[in-house]
C-alpha cells in the first residue's frame, strides 16, 4: 500500500478569498503540487462572483484531475453574516465537486488541526507550521487560505487512505 498515489484537493470556502491546496501523498509523504487562491471583488455582483469561484475550481479539477477533494464543513461562529456568503461559495464549490464525478470528504477545523498537528486545539501558526514541514516547504504558504487549503487536502488525503486501506482488508 505504501506506493499507492493519492491526489487530494482541499478547499478553504469564502466568497471573497477561496483557498486550495493540492498534494499528492505517497505513503507517508505528502508534496504540494499547487496552491493559492481565488480572489473575487467585493465590488462584484455576488453571482458574478461565484461564477469566477467555479470557473477558476473546474478548470483546476480539470488540471490536476484529483481523486477526492476536502472541504471544511461549514461553521457557525460568532459572524453569521459572514456564513452566508462562504456558505454560498461552499455550495459552488460542492456543484463543481459533482459536475466533475469527485468525491468529497467535509472535515472539521478540529479534524484537520488534529491531523495535521496531533491536537484537535492547536493554533493556526502550529498548523501553518506543521502544513510547511509536512510538505518540506521553503516557507510557508501564503496566504492563510491557502495554507488552510494545504491542510484540509493533507488531511483529507490521509482519511481517503485510511479508509481505503480499512476496505481493503
Amino acid at each position: 500500500m505504501s506506493g499507492d498515489k493519492m491526489l487530494a484537493l482541499g478547499i478553504d470556502p469564502g466568497s471573497a478569498i477561496c483557498g486550495y491546496g493540492v498534494v499528492e501523498l505517497t505513503g507517508g509523504q505528502a508534496v504540494a503540487k499547487n496552491f493559492g487562491v481565488i480572489t473575487t471583488s467585493p465590488k462584484a455582483r455576488m453571482q458574478d462572483r461565484l461564477l469566477k469561484i467555479h470557473t477558476e475550481l473546474d478548470a483546476l479539477i480539470k488540471t490536476f484531475r484529483p481523486q477526492i477533494m476536502g472541504i471544511e464543513k461549514l461553521f457557525f461562529g460568532k459572524n453569521a453574516t459572514t456564513a452566508i456568503p462562504v456558505g454560498q461559495a461552499r455550495g459552488v464549490v460542492l456543484l463543481c465537486a459533482a459536475q466533475n464525478d469527485l468525491d468529497v470528504l467535509e472535515i472539521t477545523p478540529n479534524e484537520v488541526k488534529q491531523s495535521i498537528t496531533g491536537y484537535g486545539g492547536a493554533d493556526k501558526a502550529q498548523v501553518i507550521y506543521m502544513v510547511t514541514k509536512l510538505l518540506k516547504l521553503a516557507e510557508p504558504p501564503k496566504p492563510d487560505d491557502a495554507a488552510d487549503a494545504l491542510a484540509i487536502a493533507i488531511a483529507a488525503g490521509y482519511e481517503a487512505n485510511s479508509f481505503a486501506r480499512r476496505n481493503s482488508l
